[in-house]
């Protein structure tokens, strides 16, 4: 009985969105307005002088562009009860950032405006997407499984909390959702991965999946532990009915084959986000291509700058230019402040705003002048497993530089079907680098600068077991895939060497 209703409300927030699609840069001026005057009543906001600014162009030369740790002091007092610091309205809630892999925590602040208008906002609009395209779709009459995080809540003080994005989120959602999806929340929240893993394959083989939202790289863990256990021999025997996987966190290019292999029905849509602890930005506008439209209206207001000159070169959304490598920026409900998101993004269009995500301004390799970003290397990686008949894992890779041995890449690849002839695969791989990214081919020419490639396959399970060693395995939790030096890449090599 929940489903025409539910359809008829997408209808409806349809609207909505083009309404968006069709006025974003209009949709950012009244936002901007509205965080600026929200601002001027939080202590950071007057210690900023909020109150003096007029326009963007004040705004851009009185604010200081914010990374986490310039703004880490504010969230913490926060986080110990104090409020009013960064947003006027009290925040109780923070999310524990756990993206990219690194060694240092970060807690974004969660206010119930950030819920509403932002997160739960943006899950709306993914579904209204795809039942608008799909108006056919059946998948109310089933399940939902949600393949979050694997942090418990936390309990700071009297009135304040925290966990990782996916377990804030479920905690707060309404009765309905909770009723339309799986697992229950004590098998959602459980902290170790390996037994959440377990619990989460057990409670819902015999459940009627019909979507599932996840991490590509830890719903494959998830699909093969079920079809270990069932004997089936792809994830339709299991659940016949499923018929959409929402995913993000990662680039889904070098997955797409695996999830053709255990998903073959024709009737399998799959649709990206651009979703971050720090707010929901983009989704997957229909199937016909994989740009993500720009989310304006949800609390947020953007900036972005050229990666190469840096944030002094920061603009709005309306002056943006198609086929630019920029850094994304925010500004946001939650109390962040000009924050520079760590992301990059090229628009492939300004009506609307469309756009990829391109890589993120840390994870690169630029040892030579190669300029290699996540998104040169995800294709590249796609295109060689394809040339070879293979199926890649997951990888990372890392500069070899002169001083060391001959100078180039070195990548960690593991394989779930190996190629015949890693040679071969290297090759390919480095054909395809050289046709994406016209540095990287004038870098490799002669030989000169840059040598080929060079490939190691790791055992099964290597990437899980660094990640377990580090006390990160599972959720949102996802290797870096490229490295500006040897660190993360020789931590891996040397975990290869430790007992599982």
């Amino acid at each position: 009985m929940i489903a025409p209703v539910i359809h008829w409300y997408f209808k409806q927030r349809y609207q909505d969105i083009q309404l968006m699609a069709s006025r974003a840069a209009d949709a950012q001026d009244v936002w901007f307005e509205y965080l600026l005057d929200k601002g001027k009543d939080t202590v950071y906001g007057e210690s900023a002088g909020f109150k003096n600014i007029r326009n963007y162009a004040q705004w851009k030369e009185m604010i200081p562009v914010a990374n986490y740790e310039d703004l880490k002091p504010w969230i913490e007092r926060t986080m110990a009860g104090e409020q009013g610091l960064i947003w006027p309205e009290e925040i109780t809630w923070f999310a524990k950032s756990s993206g990219t892999t690194g060694n240092t925590a970060k807690f974004i602040p969660i206010s119930y405006e950030s819920l509403e208008d932002n997160h739960f906002k943006g899950s709306k609009d993914v579904l209204t997407l795809f039942c608008v395209e799909n108006t056919e779709s059946e998948m109310f009459q089933g399940k939902a499984l949600l393949i979050g995080g694997s942090h418990k809540i936390n309990q700071l003080n009297t009135r304040g909390y925290y966990g990782d994005l996916s377990a804030v989120l479920m905690n707060h959602m309404p009765a309905w959702a909770n009723f339309k999806s799986t697992p229950d929340l004590n098998i959602a929240l459980m902290d170790n991965w390996e037994e959440k893993l377990e619990s989460m394959a057990q409670a819902s083989i015999h459940e009627d999946i019909t979507s599932i939202s996840g991490v590509p790289t830890w719903t494959l863990v998830l699909f093969k532990r079920i079809l270990e256990i069932t004997g089936k021999k792809h994830m339709h025997g299991v659940w016949p009915n499923l018929e959409l996987f929402i995913h993000g966190g990662v680039s889904f290019t070098p997955y797409r084959e695996q999830f053709k292999q255990l998903l073959p029905d024709p009737k399998m849509r799959y649709v990206e986000t651009y979703n971050a602890s720090e707010g929901f930005f983009g989704v997957q506008f229909n199937s016909a291509s994989s740009d993500m439209l720009l989310v304006t209206d949800h609390g947020v207001f953007y900036e972005f700058y050229p990666v190469n000159e840096g944030p002094e070169a920061a603009v709005p959304l309306r002056d943006v230019k198609p086929g630019v490598n920029y850094a994304v920026m925010i500004t946001t409900t939650g109390g962040l402040w000009r924050y520079n998101l760590g992301d990059t993004v090229q628009f492939s269009n300004t009506n609307p705003y469309l756009f990829k995500i391109s890589g993120r301004t840390k994870l690169y390799i630029n040892a030579f002048g190669e300029e290699l970003v996540i998104e040169n290397a995800d294709t590249a990686i796609a295109a060689a497993a394809a040339a070879t008949n293979a199926i890649v894992e997951d990888y990372t890779a890392a500069p070899v530089f002169m001083t060391e041995t001959e100078p180039g890449h070195e990548w960690l690849i593991e394989f779930s079907v190996p190629p015949a002839d890693v040679d071969a695969f290297t090759q390919s791989l480095d054909n395809n680098l050289k046709a994406c990214n016209g540095d990287y081919a004038a870098k490799r020419q002669g030989d000169l600068a840059m040598k080929m490639p060079k490939v190691i396959a790791v055992p099964a399970g290597a990437f899980q077991q660094w990640l377990k060693q580090k006390g990160k395995l599972g959720g949102q939790h996802k290797v870096p895939r490229l490295s500006n030096d040897r660190s993360i890449l020789e931590e891996i090599l040397s975990s290869l060497q430790q007992p599982a």
